[in-house]
């Protein structure tokens, strides 16, 4: 069973860097075909996509975020990250990591994280 374990501050102050990290067991984050992914869902709002970081270490990020997010990985230790910066208030969410591949043509999500709550506030 795949494992996806998020971390991080959970409170963050406006203007600086949010950075999570997810720690991946009983499966490669190098393995052919997966990509690991950052979801966030606001308090009353849908999830948005954020980003995601391929088994081949290229990354792919949401166009309304790509100038404030950075992902990368670190193979020896499992784990992918995420950074956000120049936060605001708007950025307080409950942030997932998750796995995802492509299959048949379309997008499919098989393994989540619990998810962990984030309040940028000062």
């Amino acid at each position: 069973q795949v494992q996806l374990q998020e971390s991080g501050p959970g409170l963050v102050k406006p203007s600086q860097t949010l950075s999570l990290t997810c720690t991946v067991s009983d499966a490669s984050i190098t393995t052919n075909y997966y990509y690991w992914s950052w979801i966030r869902q606001p308090p009353g709002k849908g999830l948005e996509w954020m980003g995601a970081i391929a088994y081949t270490g290229n990354t792919y990020y949401s166009p309304s975020l790509k100038s404030r997010t950075s992902i990368s990985r670190d193979t020896s230790k499992n784990q992918f990250t995420l950074q956000l910066s120049s936060v605001t208030p708007e950025d307080t969410a409950v942030y997932y990591c998750a796995r995802f591949f492509i299959g048949q043509g379309l997008v499919q999500y098989d393994y989540w994280g619990q998810g962990t709550q984030v309040t940028v506030s000062s």
